[in-house]
């Protein structure tokens, strides 16, 4: 009927209106999608709380030290100390990690102060923002917190980590400032996060490699070493290096893969080596390198991560941190001899 009333340009605009507004809700919906604008999926926090075990305080103090590192992060180091990085401050009482003008990153307080740090939080809330990316208020996490990894960890892992947090040292810290995200990837990151509604199981372990691929996993291996584009992770150079670490873009993480331009030449003897001390045969390690957290790994953990490292598909990819930095047309980032590749 309103069509009818109207005049012919009026129609004609209104079809125009319409048949934009039409395309511009299929554009949003086969793109980008809607996240960005009515906020991350996310399931509701329940109030589970995980029995603190024995075994369990055990083993969450082994990955939290160890593997997955959560400290690393979620404290402050003097990362020129010899020989080692130094604790600056409370173990866990967080820091300001990245700061620049479009982006400002904060690592909050994860010890069980109730006021500053997770003390007020449930277990599942905990869990939660671990493996799915959601904090307590239900906003996306900055990926930097590499929960699209953590979700592959097993329920009894991801227990005994939260169990162990529950039992440091509280930390009543200032706040370190706040985490900036400048438009408009404050409003794509609402697309990361995913929830988890079916239990994740114990990772195969029937070989070294198998579960030195878990190890990988977890501990961040890919994170780091895995170059991305626009957020995004470039699939065909996974673990290949090239990522530039937060040294004022100077240092750029290392080809892990087998590959000539990788690590082909370690054995497992220099790799516990490497682990251990830092050092590549006289080289020191940029200690954006946790290996310093890595070197408290059992030595089968150590074995298994290594023979998980021989099985990748080698990645032809240079990247060398004693050579000036030139743009890579292979992973589109800037690193030592970026234009080799």
């Amino acid at each position: 009927m309103l069509a009818r009333r109207l005049k012919r340009p009026a129609r004609l605009a209104l079809v125009a209106a319409l048949a934009f507004a039409a395309l511009l809700v299929a554009g949003i919906t086969f793109t980008i999608g809607w996240r960005p604008f009515v906020g991350p999926k996310a399931r509701a926090a329940t109030e589970r709380k995980f029995d603190a075990t024995p075994e369990r305080l055990t083993r969450g103090r082994y990955l939290v030290h160890g593997v997955v590192g959560c400290f690393d992060c979620h404290s402050k180091y003097d990362l020129a100390a010899q020989p080692a990085p130094a604790l600056v401050g409370k173990l866990g009482g967080g820091q300001l990690m990245v700061n620049d003008a479009d982006l400002s990153l904060v690592a909050p307080n994860i010890t069980p102060d109730r006021e500053t740090g997770v003390g007020a939080w449930t277990d599942d809330e905990l869990a939660r923002a671990i493996r799915e990316g959601i904090g307590r208020d239900g906003r996306a996490l900055f990926p930097a917190m590499p929960y699209t990894f953590y979700r592959r960890m097993s329920d009894e892992d991801l227990a005994s980590i939260v169990v162990y947090l529950r039992t440091v040292e509280p930390v009543r810290s200032e706040p370190h400032g706040t985490t900036r995200i400048a438009f408009p990837l404050s409003r794509f990151i609402n697309n990361v996060p995913q929830p988890l509604y079916a239990p994740v199981a114990p990772p195969d372990a029937s070989t070294p490699a198998a579960r030195g691929a878990y190890l990988a996993t977890i501990g961040g291996c890919f994170d780091c070493h895995t170059p991305a584009v626009r957020g995004r992770a470039v699939e065909e150079l996974e673990l290949a290096g090239g990522s530039t670490l937060q040294t004022g873009g100077k240092v750029a993480s290392t080809n892990l893969t087998p590959d000539p331009s990788g690590i082909s030449y370690y054995d497992e003897p220099l790799f516990l080596e490497v682990m251990r001390t830092g050092y590549v045969r006289g080289r020191k390690l940029d200690p954006y390198m946790p290996w310093w957290s890595y070197r408290n790994m059992t030595e089968e953990d150590l074995k298994s991560l290594f023979a998980y490292l021989r099985t990748v598909r080698p990645v032809a990819h240079r990247v060398d941190n004693t050579e000036p930095f030139t743009d890579c047309k292979l992973c589109r980032q800037r690193h030592g001899f970026g234009e080799r590749n």
